[in-house]
């Protein structure tokens, strides 16, 4: 029997999407059985939230006021104490979250880490990408050894987030904190726009847009669609946009149910990204631009003169 330990990614009193895919994946190792570790300072909401996910067992509540804040070295001790009570498996988001957090995890557990999980073959045995996503590994943990790992959230789909009824079971855990590692400020651009990892619509621009200025016009159809906002790793190194909008392999992982790449070449690096989004609308001025071997939805010509058009279509 499998006992998977999934940490909750949540924020601003909520359970971030991630947490929903990590349940997916858990529930497909055979023999599982799925609780969920919920840290805070106060944990009610988020637990609550937590409990209603289908394939859920028990919610595990860690209480604390060192975890206001989702700092990986705070975290990481208290997760490795519960994981020490009978878990075989420990799952977080291949999110900045759960790459920040899981590694430590492992580390105190004294296993490698497994990262990337995009398939489950067994209770060890998984699948995860490699080389960009040009090749596909199989990775077989030890059965006598904890699993630790980060699944790739962009390869499963989200738990139903209601009908369940899980347990909330509050634990005192007992671990020494870090004093060398403290909370300082939180900063970050509000923008109203969908969170880029979860969106389900996307419009990204790439180095065609020749400014930040227009880059504007990415905003504006975005605005009009509902979605978050992405760019190319060459419009965030040309300084259009900031780095935390950069789709791919060193950028972010997403799979939305639309993706609009408007004036991106589809360097591979760029396709890692966007490999699992359902439909893919590429705009470019280049019939020969890789994007266009997979799109969906091809369209050449000037962007500029393409997305006015476009942006009118879809009225106030």
């Amino acid at each position: 029997m499998s006992k998977i330990l999934v940490i909750a990614e949540h924020g601003g009193g909520k359970l971030n999407a991630s947490t929903l895919k990590c349940v997916t994946c858990a529930t497909k190792v055979p023999g599982a059985t799925v609780d969920i570790a919920v840290l805070a300072a106060d944990a009610s909401g988020v637990a609550s939230q937590a409990a209603a996910i289908v394939g859920v067992a028990k919610v595990v509540v860690v209480e604390n006021p060192a975890n206001a804040e989702p700092l990986a070295a705070v975290y990481a001790p208290q997760v490795a104490k519960l994981a020490a009570a009978g878990y075989t498996h420990v799952f977080g988001p291949s999110t900045t979250f759960g790459k920040d957090v899981m590694p430590r995890i492992a580390a105190l557990l004294g296993v490698s880490q497994v990262s990337d999980i995009m398939a489950v073959e067994g209770t060890h045995v998984f699948k995860r990408p490699i080389y960009a996503g040009n090749a596909i590994l199989t990775v077989e943990v030890p059965a006598d050894s904890p699993v630790v790992a980060t699944v790739r959230v962009a390869s499963f789909e989200a738990a139903a987030a209601s009908g369940g009824n899980a347990a909330i079971e509050k634990a005192e855990v007992v671990a020494t904190l870090p004093s060398h590692t403290r909370f300082v400020s939180r900063s970050g651009a509000t923008t109203g726009r969908p969170d880029l990892q979860s969106a389900t619509r996307v419009v990204a621009g790439g180095r065609a847009l020749g400014s930040a200025d227009n880059f504007k016009i990415i905003f504006s159809l975005a605005d009009k669609l509902g979605a978050a906002v992405g760019a190319s790793r060459a419009a965030v190194d040309a300084g259009y946009v900031a780095n935390d909008l950069q789709v791919g392999q060193t950028g972010k992982i997403i799979a939305p149910e639309v993706y609009f790449a408007i004036g991106i070449s589809g360097a591979i690096q760029h396709l890692t990204g966007i490999k699992d989004a359902r439909t893919i609308i590429a705009i470019n001025k280049d019939a020969e631009a890789p994007i266009f071997e997979v799109a969906d939805v091809c369209l050449v010509g000037d962007l500029f003169a393409i997305l006015p058009v476009l942006e009118k279509s879809l009225g106030s």
